[in-house]
């Protein structure tokens, strides 16, 4: 029969934390001082690494990976989302893909975004907008490049708009913009 350890090793990593006060004396009073403690504060890296999947909306991903841009229609009334949709939420029928990548699209709505995610925090201000194409019935949030955000003009509503790619595909939403038709 092994002997279990009765001290467990030290060892590197962790935590190392420096002058976390305690009382030398343990009566009664010096361990009061603990509730007027202030709460011990502790920085750390923190990495994980998480697989996930897009499930039914893997095919938009990787079509925008090769430079389209698909929507789903319903295939019983043709009601046509821009963005990804397994099932129709009117009827919970399946949806088709479809390519919208040649469609003319317009500008619907904008915002200038003058604060973002860490992530896009150092492109602000930037130009968040939702695009409308034809014959589709909703429409697709994106962000606009090519415009001057600090020229931001209500004669932006309605200018046609297509999309550009992103070379190199990070399988994000973000692989697919839109810039002025005229580019």
């Amino acid at each position: 029969m092994s002997k279990m350890p009765d001290r467990r090793p030290e060892t590197l990593g962790g935590y190392v934390v420096h002058g976390v006060p305690f009382p030398v004396e343990t009566d009664a009073d010096s361990l009061a001082f603990l509730k007027r403690l202030a709460p011990i504060l502790i920085e750390q890296e923190y990495k994980i690494t998480y697989l996930h999947s897009y499930g039914q909306d893997s095919p938009w991903f990787a079509a925008a990976s090769n430079r389209k841009l698909l929507a789903t229609s319903e295939p019983e009334t043709g009601y046509t989302y821009a963005t990804p949709r397994g099932h129709d939420m009117y009827t919970g029928h399946e949806t088709q893909w479809i390519d919208i990548t040649n469609r003319t699209a317009r500008v619907h709505a904008f915002t200038v975004c003058h604060f973002g995610s860490e992530e896009f925090l150092p492109e602000t201000p930037f130009v968040l907008a939702l695009i409308e194409f034809d014959s589709v019935n909703t429409l697709f949030l994106t962000r606009l490049m090519g415009l001057d955000p600090d020229q931001a003009s209500i004669l932006w509503i309605g200018m046609e708009v297509k999309p550009r790619f992103q070379r190199n595909s990070k399988l994000k939403p973000t692989d697919v913009y839109f810039v002025p038709a005229e580019h």
